[in-house]
């Protein structure tokens, strides 16, 4: 076979190792031992046709001829993107050579995404595929045309402020990166007038309860801990630095917040995560800085995160990066509050419930049409009942309702009493509550399926009660859910429930709509949402939501000027593929034509204008 090109050529093609480009295959001399043997002895021949070959580092097989090239690249291991010193050219038809010398140069050319010449088991595979993941993140491999030599990659890495320290990413700066750093994390603790945003988060959703206690660990100047301490709630926190001889405290809500981050130490980090969830009585609130672009404000590349100018030290982590360090280390899910913010539940049944309370949609109680004299004698009383069908979808069970006694003294059941109401009001918003809480839960399930779905033994009374009068089973419901799901992979449907509604924007590729809508749409866009905010989170800031239709991607835009502006022009967007979880953002604050969001009045729906 070793004659045979056309079968060489067949295999090198179906070959799973090395870089495949449209006529060559590229792979590392550590590599070879794993190719078809067929393609080792086919090398073997051509290295027998040269003297004194013994340093080369790459191999690049011709996949339309005959011919094997010996590249060197004698810092393959130590640059990051290696010039090509020297190739030697071998022709298996005729058994002649030809060298090419590049070590004298002024633009040679250099390799990009290493690890793609090597198998996954090589020992700087992990190092290199990471340093190709950040240049990626930032668009840097995106144009061939820049990357290929040595002076075009120079001039587009000055362009964008960015130089080499061994394999990692930095920002210029003018201290020597080789000099030992002096980390001061005191310095990261930042000087607010107000709460911080994941403690703020978690008390606009409603957490803390009536004489819960609060504990901040590593609360810096301790402001969180005294505005919780003002709004009544038992509140102490502790700090290495600022704090250091306060003692530690159990408490019912514990808040680490953008701790983790700036620990540059690995195994301290970790420790703090276990020490802070050991105070935790109820709800965990981790936070930690997410993954941001930011090359003009000078940093340089250190462990596993950045050294700031301050000297203090950030560890970046994408969303999904942070939840599932978090869970690995506690052996806990993580729930997404926020973008870096994540909450971790003692108990599985009030993590559900709060899952849960994040789909309950707005509705309110069908108004009264024209009350006749029964009603008007009971209305107070049976104000409560119309409350809770219009939050559950259905009547109470025994215990759920305090006026329960004096109900039932005056009507025997709730379903007589319910009788009264309906006298008054109109079924079919009654009908229409009852669905919308239905498709509240299914949403609830179907998101479910992302991390760990509860078991029925896990859901709280009222939460089972629901799905028994709503569903008539917890099976049938789960059903319902991932058909919904399998549902949503099809585009073409969503593309179709899009152009059928009476209100937002239909582009080619996308359906925009206010933020404010989100409890109007079909159940189907509901839940596409409901992928990107549930499992990463949706920038806090954002009044639009694009749904694209040619790939799974959620966009949130802020648009400041919405309300006030005729055509308000668009700030920035952050978008979130559901393929990848991969989070991007732009911001347009600083360009000379930022985009515009024209005939605003189309996305809201009229009932909420």
């Amino acid at each position: 076979m070793v004659n045979n090109f056309d079968q060489i050529s067949l295999l090198l093609h179906q070959s799973t190792i090395g870089k495949h480009l449209p006529q060559n295959l590229y792979v590392h001399i550590s590599t070879l031992d794993f190719l078809d043997k067929s393609i080792q002895e086919y090398e073997l021949k051509a290295r027998k046709t040269i003297n004194n070959i013994s340093t080369f580092t790459l191999i690049k097989f011709s996949l339309s001829e005959p011919k094997i090239s010996y590249l060197f690249y004698p810092e393959f291991l130590t640059n990051p993107h290696p010039p090509l010193a020297k190739s030697i050219v071998v022709n298996l038809k005729d058994l002649t050579t030809k060298n090419i010398e590049y070590s004298q140069s002024n633009n040679p050319p250099i390799l990009h995404r290493k690890e793609t010449f090597l198998t996954p088991n090589h020992p700087n595979y992990q190092k290199f595929a990471y340093l190709t993941h950040l240049e990626e993140k930032l668009g840097l491999l995106d144009n061939p045309r820049y990357i290929g030599t040595q002076k075009q990659w120079k001039q587009l890495l000055q362009d964008n402020f960015i130089s080499f320290f061994d394999h990692f990413l930095i920002c210029n700066l003018n201290d020597n990166p080789a000099e030992f750093i002096k980390i001061k994390r005191h310095r990261a603790a930042m000087v607010r007038n107000r709460l911080s945003r994941p403690v703020r988060l978690v008390l606009e959703a409603g957490l803390f309860a009536e004489k819960n206690s609060f504990f901040d660990y590593g609360c810096g100047h301790g402001l969180d801990v005294e505005i919780i301490k003002e709004k009544g709630f038992i509140s102490n926190g502790w700090d290495p630095y600022y704090q250091p001889y306060n003692p530690f405290k159990k408490a019912d809500i514990v808040n680490l917040g953008y701790i983790i981050n700036v620990i540059e130490n690995v195994t301290e980090r970790r420790e703090a995560l276990i020490k802070a969830w050991s105070l935790t009585k109820e709800i965990l609130i981790v936070s930690a800085q997410v993954l941001i672009d930011d090359r003009t404000s000078g940093y340089m590349i250190y462990g596993d995160g950045i050294v700031t100018e301050r000297n203090t030290f950030q560890k970046y982590y994408e969303q999904e990066e942070l939840k599932n360090y978090i869970e690995q280390v506690l052996n806990e899910e993580a729930i997404p509050i926020g973008l870096g913010v994540f909450l971790v539940f003692r108990n599985v049944e009030k993590a559900n419930n709060f899952r849960l309370s994040r789909f309950h949609s707005r509705v309110k109680s069908p108004r009264i049409l024209s009350p006749a004299k029964k009603f008007a004698d009971y209305e107070e009383l049976l104000k409560p009942l119309m409350d809770f069908y219009s939050e559950r979808g259905r009547l109470p069970q025994k215990g759920e309702l305090l006026q329960e006694e004096k109900i039932k003294a005056e009507f025997r059941t709730y379903r007589q009493a319910f009788k009264v109401i309906l006298q008054v009001t109109d079924q079919k918003e009654w009908d229409k509550i009852e669905d919308q809480r239905r498709q509240d839960i299914l949403l609830y399930l179907a998101l479910s399926r992302f991390s760990k779905r509860p078991t029925i033994r896990q859901l709280s009374s009222t939460l089972k009660a629901d799905i028994k009068s709503l569903f008539g089973s917890y099976q049938g419901a789960c059903f319902l859910a991932d058909e919904m799901l399998i549902t949503l992979g099809n585009l073409e449907i969503v593309r179709k429930i899009c152009e059928e509604m009476t209100f937002g924007k239909l582009f080619e590729k996308s359906y925009l709509v206010h933020i404010n809508n989100l409890d109007n749409l079909p159940t189907l866009l509901r839940l596409y949402e409901g992928c990107a905010s549930r499992t990463v989170g949706r920038m806090e800031t954002a009044n639009l939501i694009r749904f694209h239709l040619n790939i799974p991607r959620i966009s949130y835009l802020y648009v400041p000027n919405f309300d006030t502006e005729k055509e308000p022009i668009l700030f920035s967007t952050m978008s979130i593929d559901l393929q990848d979880l991969r989070v991007k953002y732009r911001n347009y604050d600083n360009e000379p034509n930022p985009p515009t969001v024209k005939d605003k009045e189309k996305l809201i729906l009229r009932d909420l204008q």
